[in-house]
């Protein structure tokens, strides 16, 4: 029970952290844009990015929630797309939120290990 217990709170911060920045996205927060702006992405892409962050957070929940498979696949996603984010900004030499992306990256690998996990304790 313990494995399950850790492996429900690593899955519970990265679908708080990737439900945070959708939000972010969504309402075009201060930080969201500027950061958009340094990294050459252009604002009308903010709503697409929030959408797929949401989609991986709603994937790690059904992870959770019993249906493995969809777990892994949506943390498989999140790894790759902040693997994508952590290349846009040292493309763009901007290294002021390149620290928070690694956050969300190391997140995404956190709870991609913790959906395998549960995979295999099930």
């Amino acid at each position: 029970m313990p494995v399950f217990v850790l492996c429900a709170v690593v899955t519970v911060a990265a679908i708080a952290a990737n439900v945070y920045a959708a939000w972010a996205d969504f309402t075009r927060g201060t930080v969201a844009v500027a950061n958009a702006n340094k990294v050459g992405v252009p604002t009308s892409w903010l709503p697409m990015l929030g959408t797929l962050k949401t989609a991986g957070a709603l994937g790690l929940l059904l992870g959770l929630l019993g249906v493995p498979y969809i777990g892994v696949a949506a943390a498989i996603g999140l790894v790759l797309f902040f693997l994508g984010a952590i290349v846009t900004h040292l493309r763009a030499h901007e290294h002021r939120f390149l620290l928070a992306t690694v956050g969300y990256l190391l997140l995404a690998i956190a709870a991609l290990a913790a959906a395998i996990t549960l995979q295999a304790i099930r």
